[in-house]
């Protein structure tokens, strides 16, 4: 029985990886979760220069998931360098860097600053503002989304992932502008734009007023994109969005992802990205699976 998978020439021992902002930096998870046994550990959000985040209360519980307005607090790159990399040296599992910034300069500085790192994979995150252009995402405008993922080709050494925002008319248009600009696989889907309001205080809940809706509750919608995205381009898809459980997971390779992550199920259950890996290795021995292969996009 073969669960690895091949993403750009990086070959996986499985599909299930984690999401960013959900697993630290893998130190967290450590003495819970064997990450030996994780396809790959995506790190949490890495800029150029440190970043504090956005001010308090920046979580918020809500019916079927989470909302976070966290404004991706990170050490930034020198220190990650230093601390975080070295630590997943440790584990035989693959190292995928999410990088994040507010200014296409931002972007590039992280990768060509992980250019001779040891790291399998990055994935940029153009779920963030563009200040150059009043605070939209980059991942809102598909010319910005070709644009960027062309200049970050040029300078990057690893593969590219394209981490698509969900907060957009069309997913396949923005699917094919990154792979227009040359991305090597794409991840989706960033968070939902959501929002909280304590009535008995008349305030918002979230000190930033929206935040990022994640959890069991965006899994239809998530499943949907991700299946129009992979249908639209040729290179591979890794789904997210809501996966609990191992029959979460193969819903979206059924539906054409090559491989999935796992995020706020984390936070509800320590061990949900080894419980996902069990239950697939189970469904495939229930099926007769011998290749994960045969299974994405076999609906």
């Amino acid at each position: 029985m073969n669960t690895s998978v091949n993403l750009a020439g990086v070959v996986l021992k499985n599909p299930v990886m984690t999401a960013s902002g959900t697993f630290g930096s893998g130190a967290e998870y450590g003495e819970y979760v064997d990450l030996n046994r994780l396809g790959a550990v995506v790190t949490k959000g890495v800029a150029n220069v440190p970043w504090e985040g956005n001010p308090t209360p920046r979580v918020a519980e809500v019916t079927g998931g989470m909302l976070n307005a966290i404004g991706l607090q990170n050490p930034g790159i020198d220190v990650f360098c230093r601390r975080d990399i070295p630590y997943l040296r440790q584990f035989d599992t693959k190292i995928i860097v999410n990088v994040c910034g507010k200014t296409e300069n931002d972007y590039l500085e992280v990768v060509e600053r992980l250019a001779d790192e040891p790291v399998d994979l990055l994935e940029i995150n153009i779920s963030c503002p563009n200040v150059k252009e009043g605070g939209i995402a980059f991942g809102q405008d598909p010319k910005a989304v070709e644009h960027i993922t062309a200049q970050i080709k040029k300078k990057a050494r690893q593969p590219v992932i394209m981490k698509l925002s969900p907060n957009v008319t069309d997913i396949a248009e923005m699917a094919r502008a990154a792979e227009a600009g040359g991305a090597d696989i794409l991840s989706l889907i960033n968070t939902l734009t959501g929002m909280k309001i304590d009535i008995h205080r008349r305030s918002f809940v979230l000190a930033n007023k929206t935040g990022g809706m994640s959890g069991p509750a965006i899994k239809p919608i998530a499943l949907r994109m991700v299946y129009q995205a992979a249908h639209a381009v040729q290179i591979p898809v890794i789904g997210m969005g809501g996966i609990v459980t191992a029959e979460d997971a193969i819903e979206f390779i059924l539906a054409g992802a090559a491989a999935v992550s796992i995020g706020t199920a984390n936070f509800m259950y320590p061990d949900a990205t080894l419980r996902v890996i069990e239950g697939i290795e189970a469904y495939m021995r229930r099926y007769g699976v011998k290749d994960i292969g045969e299974l994405v996009g076999a609906v």
